[in-house]
């Protein structure tokens, strides 16, 4: 008697997207990319080292993805991240907020430890993950 016995192939659980975003950013990102001078992918969302808290949020147009870029689809919209920037930005929520004085792009990022005061720039450590 031959007793094979078969594993099951395992079932990834889907991955959490890295960034996410509200209505009014995803509405305003679709205009945005309406009225642009050409045809662009998306948006392009990273992390660079700069301000009094030491690093700034970046936001770009993107005409392509870079070999290593995240590809994040939400509410319609294509956001690549760099590669760099993926630890840092896991679990943000790009908003976008209009008052009587700004309109501007709003991260609320967990991984924020602090801010300027003019909050313009932030310090933000990696994500850490439990085993």
């Amino acid at each position: 008697m031959d007793l094979q016995t078969t594993t099951p192939p395992r079932v990834r659980r889907p991955r959490p997207k890295v960034v996410t975003l509200s209505d009014a950013a995803a509405e305003r990102v679709k205009a945005i990319m309406a009225a642009a001078d050409k045809p662009y992918m998306g948006l392009r969302v990273g992390v660079k080292n700069g301000g009094c808290a030491g690093q700034e949020y970046i936001l770009d147009y993107a005409e392509a993805a870079a070999p290593l870029d995240e590809v994040v689809e939400d509410k319609g919209v294509t956001i690549l991240v760099e590669p760099k920037a993926i630890l840092f930005l896991i679990g943000t929520e790009i908003d976008y907020e209009t008052t009587r004085l700004t309109a501007k792009f709003v991260f609320r990022n967990p991984n924020e430890t602090d801010a300027c005061g003019c909050g313009e720039s932030v310090t933000i450590v990696p994500a850490a993950f439990d085993d």
